[in-house]
């Protein structure tokens, strides 16, 4: 399957299973994906100099085999239909 960032996927596995939303990061060595607003987990942090701290929402990463290339179903829909 052919993953960029920025292109829009689909959730077929899990707890967010059916949510669809775009790329942010790709870790290609352990062939997982961070996409927006999907997988969101609560990190703890320190009160630092910059930061005021606290509990904060994130996104984590999902592995590539639950999702699925929506952009790409779409060129084969189309090419399905001309014939």
């Amino acid at each position: 399957m052919e993953l960029k960032k920025g292109i829009q996927v689909k959730v077929i596995s899990g707890k967010d299973k059916g949510k669809t939303g775009e790329i942010l990061e790709i870790n290609k060595k352990l062939q997982k994906v961070k996409i927006k607003s999907i997988n969101m987990i609560k990190k703890h942090l320190k009160p630092t100099k910059e930061n005021k701290g606290g509990i904060i929402s994130k996104e984590n990463y999902v592995h590539q085999s639950n999702i699925k290339n929506l952009e790409q179903t779409k060129k084969n829909k189309k090419i399905v239909g001309k014939k």
